[in-house]
């Protein structure tokens, strides 16, 4: 049954208010019910026995980090907020051997931002769960997250919270506009033309969810 604000009898100032807020912050996705511990679980099955990721990367850390990132998975219909967080986990999944790597098995420098110092001794080879890649990356993330990235990106794979902040930072930063543009469009938005640069042509059209 449908609730008659009305029949409350509150302050028309009130109501205008209620109203308002409703327009401008809709009821909510619920993330736990979408992000269940099967859903969760299951990617991990699909990855190597014992491997470092299974005891770091979990399901109540990566939902309590999200009151920090309020738009995940909050944009548009319920349709358009499970095809960010399908998205987002494909990525995710695809980066870290369904949640099995810390870091990467590559561990070149990526000292590829000359604007941004590089420290003598320190590596930003991709870590966490998007595999945050590249001393500006690493640099942006320690600004907006209060860590020092460039000094300390170890950070990231050794705590499981940064290590999933950097993650929706990334998203956030780089991602979520062109999300419902087509999964194509969030690969170019993490791994630019990688591989069509490599074997010298273009991408193609948008792949769709």
């Amino acid at each position: 049954m449908a609730l008659n604000l009305r029949k409350l009898g509150l302050p028309s100032f009130v109501l205008a208010g209620i109203i308002l807020a409703s327009a401008i912050f809709p009821l909510l996705v619920d993330m736990g019910s979408i992000v269940t511990s099967e859903f969760f679980d299951g990617i991990k099955d699909q990855g190597a026995p014992y491997c470092p990721g299974q005891s770091f990367y979990t399901r109540d850390v990566f939902l309590n980090v999200l009151d920090q990132y309020p738009e995940f998975g909050q944009t548009g219909s319920d349709d358009d907020s499970k095809r960010e967080i399908a998205a987002f986990f494909a990525h995710v999944t695809h980066e870290t051997g369904s949640l099995c790597k810390i870091e990467e098995d590559n561990k070149e420098v990526y000292c590829n931002e000359p604007k941004y110092d590089c420290i003598p001794g320190k590596s930003y080879y991709g870590r966490g769960p998007i595999q945050l890649t590249g001393n500006g990356n690493y640099k942006r993330s320690g600004d907006d997250l209060q860590f020092d990235g460039l000094n300390s990106p170890e950070q990231v794979a050794q705590d499981p919270v940064l290590s999933f902040r950097t993650a929706l930072w990334f998203w956030k930063t780089n991602v979520h506009s062109v999300v419902n543009n087509g999964f194509g469009e969030t690969i170019q938005a993490i791994n630019p033309g990688e591989y069509c640069t490599k074997f010298g042509v273009e991408p193609d059209q948008n792949l769709s969810c």
